[in-house]
């Protein structure tokens, strides 16, 4: 071995080796295979995805076809007008007749109320309305004897007035007769004429003052017969009111509906005004509150279909009755002032009415507040 063999194999075991000198591998081909192919390089693949890719752009042309014909909202609620009860008297509750969430009708009985003091009122009016009666008789009664009297009076006066017409013409032919033959006619003949024709005359006067003595007494019997007849006008009154007043105590169902919310019980004392129970109508309708963007082609009449968060698989058809004539903020107790601070625009929305027009089935517990999702058809 030559001497400088020895440092010369350790200098190559500490030097690096480089590819140029590996020794060539076999023919196994592992080193001259090709590199693997990207899965996004298949062909396949990109067929796959440029359908897909299709098939997407189809599909959402076909949904804004068809969503561009609808608009729909999930801020929209059932409501109704809620009738509260309440008395119009007060009163001990005698009997109740409808337990919570009952179905009434129109003209059903709901309460009563202890009728002893409306009915008290009552009879004492029907007396108060016949002694109005019993007056007018006798005011009438008085109107008669004063006619009467008024036609006595006249006749008296045209008999007085006779008598004074002879008189004084029987004075007349004395003071004639005296003036041609003064011997014929004898003094005291022409004053006891003259004296008959005062007398006749005087008598006369007082049956005229009868007479109007008389027509006085007549017209103050006729303001007794009107006074007896306001009288019973004001008794006539007083029963109707009286009558109003017991009806008051059977308090009835102004509508058909269900009763909800019953507060009162057999024996509680009522003050007029106190809530008793509402009844929830069977008229419903739907509060939209569309966006103000949405409003464009909404018109009223336009169908709507609506499903009610409580029956998802219920649909419901309607249609838009009316919209509100401004936003619902603009009715707020608060409502915005933009003119001062800073102006952030927000998207108002716009309430809008839908009629139910076809309910579903009766048992379903439909009622004010549910939430509903309506879709319009706008186009």
């Amino acid at each position: 071995m030559p001497p400088d063999s020895a440092p010369t194999r350790q200098a190559d075991a500490g030097r690096p080796r480089h590819d140029s000198d590996r020794k060539p591998e076999g023919d196994d081909g592992r080193r001259d295979a090709p590199p693997k192919k990207s899965l996004l390089h298949n062909r396949w693949v990109q067929v796959g995805g440029a359908l897909l890719l299709i098939a997407l752009i189809v599909g959402g042309v076909l949904w804004w076809l068809s969503a561009r014909h609808y608009e729909s909202t999930d801020d929209a609620y059932i409501d109704a007008r809620i009738v509260r009860l309440a008395p119009q008297i007060a009163g001990r509750v005698e009997r109740v007749l409808v337990d919570d969430n009952a179905p009434v009708e129109p003209g059903q009985l709901l309460v009563e109320i202890d009728a002893a003091d409306a009915q008290a009122k009552l009879d004492q009016a029907l007396a108060a309305g016949a002694q109005a009666d019993a007056q007018i008789a006798q005011a009438k009664a008085q109107l008669g004897v004063a006619t009467a009297a008024v036609e006595q009076a006249k006749a008296n006066y045209a008999g007085a007035e006779l008598q004074a017409a002879n008189a004084a013409r029987d004075l007349a032919r004395y003071r004639t007769l005296q003036r041609g033959l003064p011997s014929a006619v004898s003094q005291q003949q022409l004053d006891n004429a003259q004296t008959a024709a005062s007398n006749s005359a005087a008598q006369r006067d007082a049956a005229d003052k009868q007479v109007k003595g008389s027509e006085a007494q007549l017209g103050a019997a006729a303001t007794q017969v009107q006074a007896a007849e306001a009288q019973r006008k004001s008794a006539d009154a007083g029963i109707a009111e009286a009558r109003l007043t017991l009806s008051y105590t059977k308090v009835l169902a102004p509508v058909a509906g269900h009763v909800s919310r019953r507060t009162v019980a057999v024996g509680a004392y009522l003050q007029p005004g106190q809530e008793m129970m509402a009844i929830v109508p069977a008229e419903l309708w739907v509060i939209a509150n569309f966006k103000e963007t949405q409003l464009a082609d909404m018109r009223p009449g336009q169908p709507v279909r609506l499903v009610v968060d409580a029956y998802p698989g219920l649909h419901l058809e309607g249609h838009v009755d009316s919209i509100q004539r401004g936003a619902g903020q603009a009715f707020a107790l608060l409502p915005a002032e933009n003119a001062t601070g800073n102006f952030v625009k927000v998207v108002q929305r716009v309430p809008v009415k839908i009629v139910i027009d076809q309910p579903g089935p009766p048992d379903l517990a439909l009622g004010p507040g549910m939430s509903v999702s309506p879709r319009v058809t706008v186009r």
